[in-house]
């Protein structure tokens, strides 16, 4: 469970014990929204900060797995790939068939209502991705810390940067996922939605879904 410095600072912000708590992130990248309305919500960053062990796994990436995927596909070039199932998986893509999402499952897609809102000042309020939700018998806490890098087990400066009552917020989310795979939704009242994965601390994520699953 979460350590005693965090309960405490979370305790401190609330005011009362939270009922549950959990460390999360968006778990893709945050679409491009419009420029206007970027530039009307002060143009925020949209993309968390880079610690060094990121520029590693870029390299790692880009030297290593890059060449290995290019050596993989042209292998499978030489191997006598048809034209004519080429021109068909190209087609497949590019169709525009309902089923695609310009949002990338991260939100609603309206920028306007408070998901997107939301998600405009997400990593204005600290560079690392991590937020802690924090739910209170009557109301939902967001919380971030302004480091660059935090430790979820020991984080204790952590400020609350959004709450919402329980008739603004309700947190969706269903038992028994698979850890390091659950993920939840924060719906709003006017309809929009945002949903959070990358779950911290397995004991507080199991904890949280079980006690969010049955209040909805």
């Amino acid at each position: 469970m979460a350590k005693r410095k965090v309960q405490r600072r979370a305790r401190k912000i609330l005011g009362e014990d939270p009922v549950a708590m959990v460390w999360c992130e968006i778990g893709k990248p945050i679409p491009a929204p419009p420029k206007e309305v970027h530039r009307a919500a002060g143009k925020g960053r949209l993309k968390p900060g880079h610690p060094w062990l990121l520029y590693v796994g870029g390299v790692v990436f880009f030297f290593v797995l890059v060449p290995m995927v290019l050596i993989g596909k042209l292998g499978d070039m030489l191997g006598g790939t048809s034209s004519g199932e080429g021109t068909t998986r190209r087609a497949v893509r590019s169709d525009g068939r309902p089923g695609d999402d310009p949002a990338g499952g991260v939100f609603d897609g309206d920028w306007h209502l408070t998901a997107g809102q939301l998600l405009l000042r997400w990593y204005g309020h600290s560079p690392d991705p991590k937020r802690l939700v924090m739910l209170a018998r009557d109301r939902v806490c967001l919380a971030a810390s302004p480091r660059r890098t935090l430790s979820p087990t020991t984080a204790d400066d952590f400020r609350a940067v959004a709450e919402f009552s329980l008739d603004e917020a309700r947190v969706e989310a269903e038992a028994g996922q698979p850890r390091g795979f659950a993920t939840f939704r924060l719906r709003f009242a006017d309809g929009s939605w945002l949903e959070l994965g990358r779950l911290a601390e397995p004991e507080d994520a199991d904890h949280f879904l079980r006690t969010v699953s049955t209040l909805t």
